[in-house]
C-alpha cells in the first residue's frame, strides 16, 4: 500500500522521458514503474500527456528577509517558487540585514523564515573582507557554501573581496564557493539619467572575463571548488573550458534572462531589464546555449533579485539609479522551455539544467530527480499549453518583470513537496543543511 501514485505518459527520469507510474510513500519515491503498473494506493492520479518533472532546484535566490522584507520575503518568494515548479531554493547571503556572514546572522535568518516556507530552503553564507575566520563555524552550522563578490555588491554591508582575500577565504574552509565574477577595474562610471546602452557599455564582457580568470586562479592555488555565478559573457567560456581540462573544480551557471533576452531589444527606459552582469546580445546568448548543450555551463538558475518599484526606477527609466536584479523564480521553467523547444531541445534537457544539476551542486542528491529513494518533489507541467505573462498574477512581492506580455509555452499545473500538493496555504517547507564536506 502506498499513499499516492502519479502516472504520466511523459515522466522525466534519468536518461530521458518515458511513460511511467511513480509511487510515493512517506514523502519518498518508492517505485518508478511502467505506466500501466498496478499499485495498491489511496490516490491514483493519471496526468495523461501532462509531463511529470522533478521539482526544480534554484540555488540562486535573494529573499532579502529580514531587513529588506519590503523587497521580498520568505512567504512570497516560496509561494512564487512553488507556482513555478521550484521545490528547493537556496537563499543568497546578502540584501538581508544582517547578511549571512557569521553563525549568529544565520540564526537570525532562520528565525525570520520559520513557519513561512512553502518549499524547502537552504542558505549560502557570505565571504567578505575580514570574516575568513568565521567561515568554518558557519559551514559547520549548515550553509551550503559561500558567496563572494569581486565587484561592488550594491549594498554596503556586503563589500567585495580582493583576489588575495578570495584566496584567503578559500584557504579557510573546504567548501563550495560561488563567485559574482565582474572585475571592478573594467567597470565604467555611470551617471544618470542613463540609457540601457550606456549601462551595457559600463559593464563590458571584459569585466567578466577578467574576474573569471581571477576566480580560476584562486581555484588553482587552493584546490577548492569554485562556481561562477550568472555567467553572462560568452567570451569567458574558453577560460572555464581550459580550467576544466586542467582538472580544476570549476563550474558555471547562467540564467533565463541571459539565454532569452536581447540587449538590442530592451525598450527605452525599461529598467526591469537591468541586472548585473547585464543582458547581452542574441549572438552571445547563442554561445551560452551551446555551452549548456555541451555541458560546459552546468545549470540554469533564476538569480531572483527583486526590489520595490521605486528602487527599480520605474517612473524615471534611469538605468544608472535603478536596482539591478530580475525577479523570475516563478517564470524560469516556462521561459527556458519556450526557448529550448524552439531550438529543438527536449524537456529532459531542461530538467537536467534546472533540477538535477543544481541539486548536485549543493549535494542534495535526493532532490531534483525522479528516482527510487528521492524526495517526492514533483511538478505536473503541461508543455504544450501557453499563457501570457501578467505581472498581477505573479506571487513575488513586487510583481515587476521584463517578461510582462510575453507568450510562453508550458504551464505548471501542480507542484508536490514530499508528496503533498503545494497550495500556498500550508507552509510545509523545511530548512535544508549541507551534508558532508
Amino acid at each position: 500500500m502506498v499513499e499516492l501514485v502519479l502516472r504520466s505518459r511523459r515522466v522525466i527520469v534519468e536518461g530521458g522521458e518515458r511513460p511511467a507510474a511513480v509511487a510515493i510513500e512517506a514523502g519518498k519515491i518508492v517505485a518508478v514503474g511502467g505506466y500501466d503498473d498496478v499499485f495498491e494506493t489511496a490516490v491514483d492520479t493519471d496526468l495523461g500527456e501532462t509531463a511529470l518533472l522533478p521539482g526544480l532546484v534554484d540555488t540562486h535566490v535573494h529573499v532579502n528577509e529580514p531587513g529588506r522584507t519590503e523587497w521580498e520575503g520568505f512567504a512570497s518568494a516560496t509561494r512564487a517558487a512553488a507556482a513555478g515548479g521550484v521545490t528547493v531554493i537556496v537563499d543568497m547571503p546578502l540584501n538581508s540585514l544582517p547578511p549571512t556572514i557569521d553563525v549568529e546572522a544565520l540564526r537570525v535568518k532562520r528565525a525570520a523564515a520559520t513557519g513561512q516556507t512553502f518549499v524547502d530552503v537552504g542558505f549560502w553564507g557570505g565571504a567578505v573582507p575580514g570574516n575568513a575566520a568565521d567561515l568554518p563555524a558557519l559551514h559547520e552550522a549548515g550553509v551550503f557554501g559561500f558567496k563572494a563578490f569581486l565587484a561592488d555588491s550594491g549594498v554596503p554591508e556586503f563589500p567585495p573581496v580582493s583576489a588575495a582575500e578570495l584566496r584567503q577565504a578559500l584557504d579557510a574552509v573546504d567548501a563550495q564557493f560561488v563567485v559574482h565574477a565582474e572585475d571592478p577595474d573594467h567597470l565604467g562610471e555611470l551617471s544618470g539619467p542613463a540609457t540601457y546602452a550606456a549601462f551595457l557599455g559600463s559593464r563590458p564582457a571584459e569585466a567578466e572575463h577578467a574576474a573569471v580568470a581571477t576566480a580560476i586562479d584562486a581555484a588553482r592555488a587552493t584546490g577548492r571548488r569554485v562556481h561562477i555565478l550568472h555567467l553572462s559573457a560568452a567570451s569567458a567560456l574558453p577560460l572555464i573550458a581550459a580550467a576544466r581540462r586542467e582538472g580544476l573544480r570549476v563550474t558555471a551557471e547562467t540564467c533565463p534572462h541571459y539565454l532569452t533576452l536581447d540587449a538590442g531589444r530592451v525598450p527605452e527606459g525599461a529598467t526591469e531589464f537591468k541586472c548585473c552582469p547585464p543582458i547581452r546580445d542574441a549572438a552571445n546568448a547563442d554561445q551560452l546555449w551551446q555551452a549548456l548543450a555541451d555541458g560546459l555551463i552546468t545549470c540554469v538558475v533564476s538569480d531572483h533579485s527583486p526590489c520595490t518599484p521605486e528602487l527599480k526606477q520605474r517612473d524615471t527609466g534611469d538605468f544608472a539609479a535603478a536596482w539591478g536584479g530580475i525577479a523570475s523564480v516563478q517564470l524560469g521553467l516556462p521561459v527556458i522551455w519556450t526557448a529550448a523547444r524552439a531550438r529543438g531541445l527536449a524537456l529532459a534537457d531542461v530538467a537536467e539544467w534546472m533540477a538535477r544539476r543544481p541539486a548536485d551542486l549543493v549535494g542534495l542528491h535526493t532532490k531534483g530527480r525522479i528516482a527510487v529513494g528521492a524526495d517526492a518533489d514533483l511538478v505536473a507541467f503541461d508543455p504544450e499549453d501557453t499563457f501570457v505573462v501578467e505581472p498581477a498574477r505573479l506571487h513575488h512581492k513586487n510583481p515587476v518583470t521584463p517578461y510582462a506580455g510575453q507568450k510562453l509555452h508550458g504551464i505548471v499545473r501542480t507542484t508536490w513537496l514530499r508528496g503533498h500538493a503545494v497550495t500556498g496555504e500550508t507552509a510545509r517547507g523545511r530548512f535544508l543543511e549541507r551534508k558532508g564536506a
